[in-house]
């Protein structure tokens, strides 16, 4: 039975695939475009060279979504092999140039002799959507702090007392910048009237903003330069931020629907600290299925809240942070242990605990969050909610 690899450098107009087999003989290099019969043609070029094929591919979705789905609809096996992997192996081929084909037949060889790579898998409709919904999300957030900042540096610029007292990303703050921007627009309207006015906007605690927003208008009297055109600026920002504050509020909504038909979702969300939008993005970044990564260490590690070793010569015992990790998982192991701290006892003297080794805080929530990843993947594995005390054993 002849054996063929067959490796994938994506694009997003173009890929390019060498095959090679059992020797490292390259057999096949080919320039296809990204659309479906040039795909299929290859497939049926490559398989035509042996009985049994394995792909390597450096991209897990996007541009290379179509080929791998492709690859999969007629039962191929996929691996994954990271741009930075690929990057490292190349510098032991002969040649220094980079093309297209060279990384291609590099992904196709060392598919040929690794055995720790990643096989892609299909994952379920929901972790899919989910992927889509929480990548989104992650757009929005960001697009809302670039606004946020840019609506403090333009308010700043000509009411600074207000921008200090005010929170930006309040729905009421800001519904009270579309109406009134500058000291004497406020001063001029009174307190009274100010409050009728977000009253209407059903402004919750309407008589507290509207005394917070003219003490700092009584500080000030003096009219900066450009404030008419600045003023401006600042009721469009305003409603830009309320606009993607709605946008990820209805976001959020849709999210939780999605994630709650999740077979998982009760035993994710029964750990403190671990909600609907943690708990999602966890499923986005991991797949949803633990098998694919074997143990409790490797989710860790892949999540970056495992130490490395760093040890040469007589040194041992150095451990220093992975440089190799899902920066997304990271942040969702490391603001849940965040979370956990204030609401769980037993997070909390955790903690505690490490902080009185002389670990730093930032040391200290990510020892936590090393450990909830053991609880996690137990949970995860036998299907249970998280509970205080764990079940025991049955007496014989």
């Amino acid at each position: 039975m002849a054996a063929i690899w067959a490796g994938i450098d994506a694009g997003k107009t173009h890929h390019h695939c060498v095959a090679i087999d059992e020797s490292g003989r390259r057999l096949l290099s080919r320039r296809v475009a990204n659309d479906e019969p040039g795909l299929l043609e290859l497939l049926t070029d490559v398989l035509a060279l042996g009985d049994e094929v394995t792909w390597g591919i450096d991209l897990a979705d996007g541009g290379a979504a179509l080929a791998i789905t492709i690859l999969f609809d007629h039962g191929q096996p996929v691996h994954y092999i990271s741009g930075r992997a690929i990057h490292r192996a190349s510098e032991s081929y002969r040649g220094e140039g980079k093309t297209d084909a060279k990384d291609a037949a590099v992904i196709a060889d060392q598919t040929r002799i690794r055995r720790d790579l990643h096989p892609i898998r299909t994952g379920d409709e929901t972790v899919t959507d989910l992927k889509i919904l929480t990548g989104r999300r992650a757009d929005l957030v960001a697009d809302r702090t670039r606004t946020v900042n840019r609506f403090r540096a333009q308010l700043t610029g000509i009411f600074p007392g207000l921008e200090r007292a005010l929170d930006l990303t309040d729905t009421g703050p800001l519904m009270l910048l579309t109406g009134y921007q500058t000291p004497v627009s406020l001063r001029r309207t009174g307190k009274k009237r100010l409050e009728t006015w977000l009253r209407n906007r059903r402004v919750l605690r309407a008589d507290r903003l509207a005394e917070t927003a003219l003490e700092a208008a009584g500080r000030q009297h003096t009219s900066l330069p450009g404030e008419k055109l600045t003023a401006q600026m600042v009721h469009t920002l305003a409603r830009e931020v309320m606009a993607l504050n709605q946008q990820v509020s209805d976001l959020d909504k849709a999210i939780e629907a999605r994630f709650r038909a999740h077979r998982d979702f009760e035993v994710i969300t029964s750990m403190s600290g671990l909600g609907v939008i943690l708990g999602a993005e966890f499923l986005a970044a991991t797949g949803g299925d633990m098998s694919a990564f074997g143990t409790a260490d490797r989710l860790a590690g892949f999540g970056g809240v495992a130490s490395v070793p760093r040890d040469s010569g007589k040194i041992s015992g150095n451990l220093r942070r992975p440089r190799r990790y899902n920066r997304r998982l990271q942040r969702v192991f490391y603001i849940s242990a965040l979370f956990s701290i204030r609401h769980c006892e037993d997070s909390r003297r955790f903690y505690e605990r490490k902080r009185a080794e002389g670990k730093r805080h930032i040391q200290a929530v990510l020892a936590l969050a090393r450990r909830r990843v053991n609880v996690l993947w137990a949970l995860l594995r036998d299907g249970r909610i998280y509970e205080l005390a764990p079940p025991t054993a049955l007496a014989a």
